[in-house]
This record gives structure tokens, sequence and C-alpha cells, in this order.
């Protein structure tokens, strides 16, 4: 009797395609439990200015003071909570058109601007 011989399949290295987890993740655009619990324990970043709102502040004489940057930057951080996107914030005599993903003042006006003006593409807003 001869015995056969059995040749087994050679070892095949792991595929390199992320797995149905990571992919749902990057599809859906969520970030990770961890990402989220991160940013809400970071603190806050600050707000920028566009050239465009540093532009406007200059020609329309729009002067924020530190308590000014600190409620600008409190209700920045109140949208992005809530899941805002884009938000008018009202301060004062002025008014701050926001990018809360980015933290920065796209745009500005004063009083006399924001009469009969319409903001659109905005989901949020924040007045003091």
């Amino acid at each position: 009797m001869i015995d056969e011989i059995f040749f087994p399949q050679p070892i095949q290295p792991p595929s390199r395609q992320p797995s149905t987890k990571q992919v749902q993740e990057k599809s859906s655009g969520g970030e990770s439990p961890f990402a989220k619990i991160l940013e809400n324990k970071l603190p806050s970043q600050g707000v920028k200015f566009s050239q465009h709102a540093q532009e406007r502040l200059k020609a329309r004489g729009i002067n924020l003071t530190e308590t000014d940057m600190k409620k600008l930057e409190g209700a920045v951080d109140s949208v992005a909570q809530k899941g805002g996107q884009d938000s008018l914030v009202m301060l004062g005599d002025a008014a701050f058109v926001v990018s809360v993903k980015n933290r920065t003042v796209v745009t500005a006006m004063d009083k006399t601007q924001m009469a009969g003006n319409v903001f659109t593409n905005i989901d949020s807003a924040v007045i003091f």
C-alpha cells in the first residue's frame, strides 16, 4: 500500500483591506468615541479670523475686547457641542459669521451693515 503525500496550501499573508468597521466609520464621516471624548476634554482652542474678516473688522471699526473674545469662543464652543456647522454670533453691536468646524470667523459686520441684511448658509445663532 502506498501512502498519499499531502501538500498543505502555502501560508498566505493577511489581506491589507480595512475592516468593515473602519470602512463604515470613514464612509459615514463619524468620529471614533475616543476622538469625541478627547475633543470635549481639551481646553478651548480659541477663534481665528479669516483674512476677509480681519479686513471687515478694520474697515468697519469693530474692536473686540478680551471679554468679547471669551464670549465669542464660548459661543463657538456651545454651537460645536450642539452640532452646529456655521453660526451667526451677535455680540453687542456686531455680528459674526463663524465656521464652527474650523473655529474661524468668516466675516464681521457692525450695526449699520446688519440692518436689512439676510444671513444665509447658517444653521444656528447665538445672541449676547
